[in-house]
């Protein structure tokens, strides 16, 4: 049997103000910058392990003022081989944590309940931490009542060396690593240890080995006979001078540690290899460390469970590396809690896996896909059609869901268009779904990870049938998506393309096709496609394809001539890919205003994830 850190609690600190996060055995933390990744992990390390980095400004900033406290609750369950719920500790763990400190909830379950409160002492310009054993697991909120209002319990010191902490940042690097002693590598390096036999057959070869080295250098024996001179001038009983090109005493070897990495020809220092190696090599002694304590934990038969917090671990690294780095650090024993930027580390990790942390103004809050709620078959999907093609909505401040070609290219034009910004700027999202009945997965995955969804549907009926089809099936209710904000479906049963012809936007069309395949190419087309016009002038001669007379007028504005809109209707569909960005940039050239739809669109992004809180 083992345990898990599976609540924790903060408030206070830094932008967190009052959340809870559910974890697992492994963690993947997602999401924008700025938003509390790195905030999280060091929660932990302010629960668990170091809290000298803890300074004034660490003390959470809100507008009812700075926080007087920190408050971080973390409950510890047991669990079996299968990351299960167990009902009772094991006799080791039981042992460890004590009957006194452990607690049973109402279905008979042990489990314990720590709590750590830091404050600030303004005029000493020092924090004091007082650690706590809760008498139970609050409600989180109860009748406006939030957990930590609840009583601290006993007041009890807690430090598990069983339970260690480990705490890897991004700024990692071996060669920095190698220098302090205080390091993974540098706590490894100083516990070395040989036999009194051992030293001394290893020393008489390093004897050896320098002797050799001095006496086939011609340069290093002048060296040594010049610097016996020294003997003449000093009154010494010394045995001379000595030149080691190795170290003498076996105690000194990691003082010149290096470490070389080759390839099928050379070897080279890992100062000569990028951040990428350097990187991946440190967390790689991480794994090493814990490794061997695991496996001194085991041989005395003792409790051993780590706890690991690492930060970025893709930094510098290329996406096949990455994923077989997350591959890597799942093999480590223990709890495990990434925060990532990375939509490989991200889609290696299982959906169970990842929280997301979503930020608006100066709110948080957490994510999680129920993967409980789903069949085998739907959790295929999300993983085919989402998560391996479109990773990045881990980390999107919205999202936009279509079905077609025209919106994926002019979209995130009209966008810029209206915010003044580019949809990377703004973390927004434009995503095909490829096809009307392609929905669900995305929205499951953007409602589970409290992310912002959006949809922009066709106006016909299949279209229609199909987005209500999704969202009824999402929340497991009848929903009227005609009356659903984030739901925008074109009027008339229209699609996009429908849509621009009928909001009279005829001139940029017609320029649009102008750009993209010269003057005749619009004229020749919509008469191969028996578009009537308003004015037809023949040049006696017809058209081989369809024998229509062949007109030579320039184009003029033929608005208002149905025969004229299903032509040009029908030229943009057969264009589709490379219409879409140009229509677009001509509609925002123009002085006409966006489309109608789109600007409701848009309207309710805005109000959804950029409203002030004055305008809120």
């Amino acid at each position: 049997m083992s345990i898990l850190v599976n609540t924790i609690r903060i408030s206070g600190f830094r932008g967190l103000k009052n959340i809870e996060v559910d974890l697992g055995l492994i963690t993947v933390l997602t999401g924008i910058n700025n938003t509390g990744k790195t905030t999280f992990l060091k929660s932990l390390q302010i629960a668990l392990g170091n809290r000298m980095f803890i300074s004034q400004d660490d003390f959470c900033i809100s507008d009812s003022g700075v926080a007087n406290q920190i408050i971080i609750d973390v409950k510890i369950v047991p669990i079996d081989g299968n990351e299960k719920l167990t009902s009772v500790f094991g006799e080791d763990w039981e042992i460890l944590f004590t009957v006194d400190r452990i607690r049973t909830n109402e279905e008979g379950n042990a489990f314990l309940p720590l709590r750590t409160i830091v404050t600030f002492d303004s005029i000493k310009n020092t924090y004091k931490t007082k650690q706590y054993i809760l008498q139970d697991w609050p409600i989180f909120e109860k009748e406006g009542v939030f957990w930590f209002n609840s009583a601290n319990g006993t007041e009890k010191g807690f430090s598990f060396e069983e339970l260690p902490f480990f705490y890897m940042d991004a700024q990692r690097d071996i060669i920095e690593d190698m220098k302090f002693r205080t390091s993974y590598l540098g706590r490894m390096l100083s516990k070395i240890e040989y036999s009194e036999e051992e030293v001394e057959k290893i020393e008489t070869q390093i004897k050896e080995l320098n002797e050799t080295a001095v006496a086939s250098s011609d340069i290093l024996s002048n060296i040594r006979t010049t610097l016996k001179e020294l003997d003449t001038a000093m009154d010494s009983s010394s045995d001379g001078v000595e030149i080691t090109p190795f170290t003498k005493k076996l105690r000194d070897l990691n003082k010149g540690l290096s470490i070389y990495y080759s390839d099928s020809k050379d070897s080279f220092s890992m100062e000569y290899h990028g951040m990428g190696t350097r990187s991946w090599s440190s967390l790689l002694t991480l794994k090493s460390f814990i490794s061997i304590l695991n496996k001194k934990a085991q041989d005395q038969g003792e409790a051993f469970f780590p706890i690991i917090a690492i930060e970025e671990p893709e930094a510098h690294l290329h996406p096949n590396a990455q994923k077989k780095l997350y591959s890597q650090i799942a093999g480590i024993s223990g709890q495990k809690i990434i925060s990532t930027h990375s939509t490989y580390i991200a889609a290696s990790a299982e959906l169970k896996q990842i929280r997301s942390i979503y930020k608006k103004l100066s709110s948080i809050t957490f994510g999680k896909i129920e993967v409980s709620d789903f069949d085998p078959e739907e959790l295929r999907k999300i993983q085919r059609q989402v998560i391996n093609t479109r990773g990045e909505i881990f980390f999107s401040k919205a999202l936009v869901l279509f079905e077609g070609e025209t919106e994926e290219q002019a979209l995130p034009i009209f966008a810029e268009k209206y915010f003044g910004q580019t949809t990377t700027e703004m973390g927004i999202d434009f995503i095909g779904v490829g096809g009307s009945g392609n929905y669900l997965p995305f929205i499951r995955v953007a409602n589970g990870l409290n992310i912002p969804w959006f949809i922009f549907s066709d106006g016909e009926d299949a279209a229609k049938k199909a987005v209500k089809k999704a969202v009824d099936k999402l929340y497991n209710t009848d929903i009227d998506v005609d009356a659903t904000s984030n739901i925008i479906i074109l009027e008339n049963g229209n699609d996009l393309e429908k849509t621009i012809i009928e909001e009279g936007y005829i001139d940029e069309i017609k320029s649009a096709f102008v750009k993209l395949f010269g003057e005749d190419y619009l004229e020749n087309q919509i008469h191969l496609k028996h578009g009537s016009l308003k004015k037809k002038i023949k040049t006696g001669t017809n058209c081989e394809s369809c024998s229509q007379p062949i007109l030579s007028d320039e184009l003029r504005n033929y608005d208002g001539d149905e025969g004229f809109r299903e032509a040009l209707y029908d030229c943009m569909m057969s264009n589709k890919t490379p219409f879409g960005p140009v229509i677009a940039k001509e509609i925002c050239e123009s002085a006409k205003e966006l489309p109608i739809k789109i600007i409701e669109l848009f309207t309710e992004i805005k109000n959804a994830i950029f409203k002030t809180e004055e305008e809120s």
